[in-house]
Formats: C-alpha cells, structure tokens, sequence
C-alpha cells in the first residue's frame, strides 16, 4: 500500500514547521529545524532524537538508507511534495529533508573545568556562530559557552554553517560570564581575551595550560567588566590598514595555535 503523500500548503504540519523559521517559536515549542541531508546525517550519527521527518520521494530515492534509518528513529516520517518542502525550509534551494528535533537538554557534556574551551559574549551573527562551532571542533576543543545575550544556538543558520558539528561539539549556556570566569579561574584555568593593541603577541602564551578563549560582541568586542577579570589579554599582529579580524578567524588563529603547542609538546615528550 503507497504511503500517501503530503501535497497542501495549508497542511497543519507545513504550518507548524514554517512557524519553526522564527526564533520566538521555536523556544516556545521547544523544537528546531534540522535541514539537509548533512545535518540529518550527523543528527543520526550522533543519536540526536528526532520528531517529524519530512522528505521529498526523489531524495527518499536518492538516500534509501538514511531514509529507512530515519524511519528507524524518529517519531513520524512524512513524505512531501518538492513544493511543500520549498514552503517548510528556510534556504532558498532546499535538498529535499527537513526534520523537526527538541530543543537540547539544559544538561551538556562541557567539562567544568575545560582544557580547551571557547566563551563568547553577546555574540550576534548566526554565520560566525555556526562557523565558530566547526572551528572549534577542528580545533579539539572541548566545549564552548554561550553568554544569554547571544544569537540563538538552534537558529538554522547557525546550524548549516557549522557544517554538522553543532551536534559533536559540547555546549552550554551561560548565564553569568563573570562568576564562569571565576570558577575556570579558581580551578586553575587561564582565561585569555584579544585585544587589538595589545604588547603580548598570541603566540607568547603558554597554550599548554588549561584554557578558555573569551570572544565578544562583532562590533563592540567584550565588555569592559568581563575584560577586567581576564587572566591574560593577546594581540593578533596585522597590517595597520586593517582593524580587526572577523570573530571565528580570530577564534581560529587562537585555537590552532593552542593546537600547534600542545602538539608539538607531545612530539617532544
């Protein structure tokens, strides 16, 4: 018996989902969109539950197994026309799958005291979120905190653009940067800032030590409390020309070099 397939824009799930694309929604829901079949890939991969699975028959013929697997898991799986799913995604092509998942836990994995980890303050930009968090990863680092005031961690963009590791890389909220920072402080962990004039070169650091790498608003950088409390501040030389970096760049000059130390000090043992 064929299954049947959703064809109306006035469906009430097409309805919900289109509903998901905004932010105020979506915390009211509790849910998220997972778009593509990459991020559904690592969703999978990763045992991240899944609710409503919708997908084209074309991409359903294209990707049988991810489709049987996610029948396996997730709660309903619906198949759709290419115009409902066009109306239900949030890009402007879709490839064919859009799922509906709960909003993470408040419980994470980050360690409380991090080897390595990234803090970021009242940062907006979902693309330098999304691009931070596969950074991060590349990097080895084992976890990243986000202040309240910062773009929300489910907004789809952030999502794509961390090319599915906002499912492998642990977070956490943060809702009081300044007593974290005394914490990771009080456990023997440095904290380290940028800063665009500054006398110590970044790699001066010993990245060696346990760390966490503070990173702040696109605009107006870190506030001026929290810049106070820092253990250490860095400059990242450039020509006079320019002013700053974009805030992942930087991240990924910072965290590669902290790579970079740790590695070659394990060459050397």
């Amino acid at each position: 018996m064929d299954t049947p397939i959703l064809i109306s824009l006035k469906n009430p799930l097409v309805k919900h989902i289109r509903k998901l694309h905004q932010g105020k929604f979506r915390r009211a829901q509790q849910q998220f969109l997972v778009e593509g079949t990459h991020l559904l890939q690592e969703a999978l991969a990763t045992h991240y539950p899944l609710g409503v699975v919708c997908s084209t028959a074309a991409w359903q013929a294209r990707y049988p197994h991810l489709w049987q697997s996610a029948i396996a898991v997730a709660e309903q799986t619906v198949t759709v026309t290419p115009e409902v799913i066009t109306a239900m995604a949030t890009t402007v092509t879709p490839d064919g799958v859009v799922a509906i998942a709960p909003q993470p836990s408040s419980t994470s994995a980050t360690p409380a005291l991090p080897s390595l980890g990234i803090a970021v303050e009242t940062l907006q930009d979902p693309g330098n979120l999304g691009t931070l968090i596969r950074t991060a990863a590349a990097a080895d680092s084992d976890g990243l905190w986000l202040s309240a005031d910062s773009v929300e961690m489910t907004h789809p963009k952030v999502l794509r653009a961390s090319a599915g590791q906002w499912f492998r890389l642990p977070w956490s909220p943060c809702p009081d940067l300044l007593n974290q920072i005394n914490t990771w402080q009080q456990g023997g962990v440095q904290v380290i800032a940028t800063e665009a004039h500054g006398d110590v070169p970044y790699w001066a650091i010993d990245w060696g030590l346990p760390t966490v790498i503070l990173l702040g608003n696109e605009g107006a950088g870190l506030s001026a409390p929290v810049t106070a409390v820092v253990s250490h501040t860095v400059t990242i030389p450039m020509a006079a020309t320019v002013e700053s970096l974009n805030v992942s760049i930087a991240a990924a000059i910072l965290l590669f070099e902290a790579r970079r130390q740790r590695l070659g000090a394990v060459g050397r043992e």
